[in-house]
């Protein structure tokens, strides 16, 4: 936990460096220069700047993008920084701090997301104090990992999700429970130096009376991983044979199905209620504790790095990040 010496600063828009357009805020370019104005005299780490490309508003974050911004941390850290800012859109940032968690594994360096709610210079805004805090914890120093600033909090991107749409604390980190092993080793395929394909990772939320077409339409629609949201602590439709039968389909075809809880807090527990135990029994893994974020983030980076499907049922399970503990 050394202080940091040589920050990179990445820079993927959001509404941190919006500006007014004719269809309301747009991310704009040039937000170097009104941070190197106003950070002038500031004590804070030397830094230096790149701007992606292209800039984005976080509605429009990709799996595709979080490749490009991983070859970016990377790159960075091998050119010498020993941490890596990322400025990113909130409405996305949780998705994205958590799947880098996955896609950076074994990362020798920090990497802090932060954003903001209102575009830095307008009154109230909040970016320049979240910039300001996040460099400040470098100076400080932090251990190798992802972490997620807001607000004079850090928080563990696996762990948290943005709770609301206002105001100044938009994230919070989510009480859950998982109680599942630790991995003992983490593969060479999983290291943030091995490059990972795009996987096709859907998500269903279930309500009451989900028809089981429903399902099946996902499952033919190509992809490769599924993750369930089920009611309390891993529950769903136990009395439905056609979507039993469907997520038997599911495993039969290799999609794999993690079952993760609607709720805020706690976690899935399959074998507590026969309404969860039916679930295990057609293929479908426990989520422990995971967020959607989390779980979907592990998904992409455990399908892209192109582990055996019994390797990625097996991990699923084990905590690689924090995400399970």
């Amino acid at each position: 936990m050394q202080p940091a010496n040589n920050v990179m600063v990445l820079y993927t828009g959001g509404t941190i460096g919006m500006q007014a357009s004719a269809n309301g805020l747009a991310p704009a370019s040039g937000f170097e220069a009104r941070m190197r104005e106003q950070f002038a005299d500031a004590p804070v780490p030397t830094w230096r700047f790149r701007e992606m490309s292209p800039l984005i508003d976080s509605a429009n974050m990709t799996p595709a993008y979080w490749q490009r911004l991983r070859s970016a941390v990377v790159e960075a850290v091998d050119d010498g920084c020993d941490a890596v800012l990322i400025l990113h859109g909130t409405d996305t940032l949780a998705y994205s701090a958590a799947a880098m968690s996955f896609q950076l594994l074994g990362l020798p360096a920090p990497v802090v997301f932060t954003g903001s709610m209102l575009p830095a210079g307008v009154p109230d805004s909040d970016a320049w104090e979240n910039v300001s805090g996040a460099l400040t914890t470098f100076r400080e120093g932090l251990a190798p990992g992802v972490q997620l600033y807001f607000h004079g909090a850090l928080m563990a991107p696996t762990r948290c999700a943005k709770i609301r749409s206002f105001g100044r604390h938009p994230f919070a980190a989510l009480q859950r429970n998982g109680g599942v092993s630790q991995a003992d080793m983490i593969p060479a395929a999983l290291h943030y130096r091995q490059p990972k394909s795009i996987a096709k990772v859907g998500v269903l939320p279930l309500v009451p009376g989900l028809a089981a077409d429903l399902l099946d339409a996902l499952i033919d629609s190509g992809i490769q991983a599924l993750v369930l949201e089920c009611f309390g602590s891993g529950t769903g439709p136990s009395d439905n044979p056609a979507f039993l039968a469907s997520l038997q389909r599911a495993q039969d075809q290799d999609v794999v199905v993690v079952a993760i809880t609607q709720c805020h807090e706690g976690g899935v527990e399959l074998d507590v209620y026969e309404a969860g135990s039916r679930l295990r029994d057609v293929g479908v893994l426990s989520g422990g504790g995971m967020t959607r974020e989390a779980a979907f983030g592990k998904l992409n980076a455990l399908l892209g790095a192109g582990l055996e499907t019994s390797e990625i049922r097996r991990l699923v399970e084990l905590d690689l990040c924090g995400e399970l503990s």
